[in-house]
């Protein structure tokens, strides 16, 4: 008997190339980049896609995560999201783990590892809580080299 896991295709590289480009487009403003893709699981369609906006927003949650989520939601009508798959540049901060469960992400695919700040293999683990209700299927270290090098190079400038 197939689990929903099994079920599931592997992750794409390719839309993972689609959060690059828009990690890269938040670089070119100044905004850490980092960029989301928003996947209808079954077709394989692209819903939304999005990139950091906290300094130009001067908004605090305008993270790629909670901006793809925000217009995957308004794109579906809907506040749960659970036959779409995520895919972000780097591994989400807590406050984004924490969307990500509520809106029922059904998989997250994540790009670089971020011992510091992640919410989901490093620092509060939302995922593994038992107040979290909610456990999408999570791939981290797709593109994991070519996302971490868009961070390094964008962080090395600002040293």
């Amino acid at each position: 008997m197939k689990t929903p896991q099994q079920d599931r295709a592997p992750p794409r590289p390719s839309f993972m190339l689609l959060a690059l480009a828009e990690a890269r487009r938040a670089g070119a403003i100044g905004e850490v980049p980092v960029g989301a893709v928003i996947v209808d699981g079954p077709s394989n369609s692209v819903i939304a896609a999005a990139h950091n906006r906290v300094e130009s927003w001067n908004d605090p949650t305008a993270h790629a995560e909670m901006l793809v989520i925000r217009s995957a939601a308004r794109h579906l009508n809907t506040p749960r999201l659970e036959r779409c798959d995520l895919y972000v540049t780097l591994e989400p901060c807590a406050m984004c783990a924490q969307a990500i469960a509520f809106a029922r992400i059904r998989r997250l695919v994540f790009g670089a590892y971020d011992p510091k700040g992640g919410g989901v293999d490093h620092g509060a683990r939302v995922f593994g809580q038992a107040t979290c209700h909610h456990h999408p299927e999570v791939i981290g270290g797709v593109e994991e080299m070519a996302c971490a090098a868009l961070l390094k190079e964008f962080f090395a400038v600002r040293r």
